[in-house]
């Protein structure tokens, strides 16, 4: 195989086109030139600012309720609505781990530290190491972390009649397991944090572990307080299955299902940042919901663009892929989905032919 070629499954996503070259680095620098004229990089303080204040008054409402409500079924819906409000804060932290808000460096740390640390329990250290990875490798083999999901299998590059009898039941019926597997995306996240913190030494050490520490003993303090012992453990699994199932709805069609990229490959980094990123249509609502990340092709060209810049980049980068031909691939939110379940399905075939 070549090594500037993409590795992708027949009859599923987008058609790629034949890479015998790579897009000259001059064809990026003439697109972030078209980019930096409209003003798209600019720092947004003013509407970032507006979003901390609505996220504070959101989460503030969820513990109001918390303490106020009585109800254990309302609760349940609480224990959800909590779980929206946690993701938008993950993603805000998103954001400000791609520089996207302030002009000062330090606005951003603090506002990923409380934003990870402190109200979702995720190390900001561990995220900005693995963060960074993957977008200097998407769905790169052996580069990209974020391909690399215990017990499933994205990539199709494994030889699966190789794998334990338990793994090669788990990829063959994969496709089912999928959205399910997503309720513990959350869980993931905090256990991976705290070893990371464990392992490693996190620019900001002492005040990750501090502000891990407060949200374990808030959360678990807060909702102890106001149930008994099993109404409380069935408002957390309610709770960070949710959390983890709506992380995981935003996150995972941004690459799965999408070409994957030999390590050794040498394609330029416009083509690659493209054509290994899936769009989803947006509107407002789906902006919200997505939290911008529905623009996924246009936040791995440019990771520090704010969120509210996106849409209009959108229009700009679509133009430029088709006047240069780089396939630009664009869905709706049930149409992505339906293209990650079939490329896991295609994966488990050759395990469900043998059997």
């Amino acid at each position: 195989m070549k090594k500037n070629a993409l590795l992708t499954l027949p009859d599923n996503g987008p058609a790629v086109a034949s890479l015998s070259s790579e897009t000259s680095s001059h064809d990026f620098v003439e697109l972030k030139q078209m980019i930096k004229k409209r003003g798209l990089l600019e720092k947004q303080p003013v509407y970032y600012g507006y979003r901390i204040l609505l996220l504070t008054a959101l989460l503030v409402l969820s513990v109001a309720l918390l303490f106020s409500v009585h109800v254990f079924w309302l609760q349940l819906l609480n224990a959800v609505f909590m779980a929206f409000v946690f993701t938008q804060i993950g993603l805000l932290s998103h954001e400000a781990g791609h520089r996207q808000m302030f002009n000062r460096s330090w606005k951003h740390d603090m506002v990923a530290l409380l934003g990870g640390n402190l109200f979702i329990g995720m190390s900001y250290g561990w995220w900005l190491d693995k963060h960074n990875t993957h977008h200097s490798h998407p769905n790169q083999l052996d580069m990209d972390p974020d391909i690399e999901i215990p017990f499933l299998e994205f990539t199709g590059m494994e030889d699966v009649s190789q794998i334990s009898k338990f793994r090669q039941f788990l990829v063959k019926h994969q496709a089912f397991i999928f959205l399910p597997a997503l309720m513990t995306v959350s869980a993931s996240l905090q256990i991976n944090s705290v070893r990371f913190l464990l392992r490693n030494k996190a620019k900001y050490q002492a005040a990750e572990w501090a502000l891990m520490i407060a949200h374990f003993v808030l959360y678990f303090g807060a909702i102890l307080y106001n149930m008994n012992w099993w109404q409380a453990i069935i408002f957390i699994m309610i709770n960070q299955a949710a959390t983890g199932f709506y992380l995981g709805s935003i996150f995972a069609p941004n690459h799965k299902g999408m070409p994957v990229v030999e390590k050794e490959s040498k394609i330029g980094f416009l083509h690659r940042q493209v054509m290994t990123s899936r769009n989803i249509y947006g509107n407002p609502v789906v902006d919200f919901i997505y939290g911008g990340l529905n623009y996924q092709i246009e936040h791995h060209l440019f990771p520090s663009m704010p969120r509210n810049k996106l849409k209009e980049a959108r229009h700009m980068i679509k133009l430029f892929c088709e006047e240069h031909e780089i396939p630009y691939h664009e869905t709706y939110p049930l149409q992505s989905l339906k293209e990650i379940l079939v490329h896991l399905h295609q994966i488990g075939a050759p395990l469900r032919g043998a059997a």
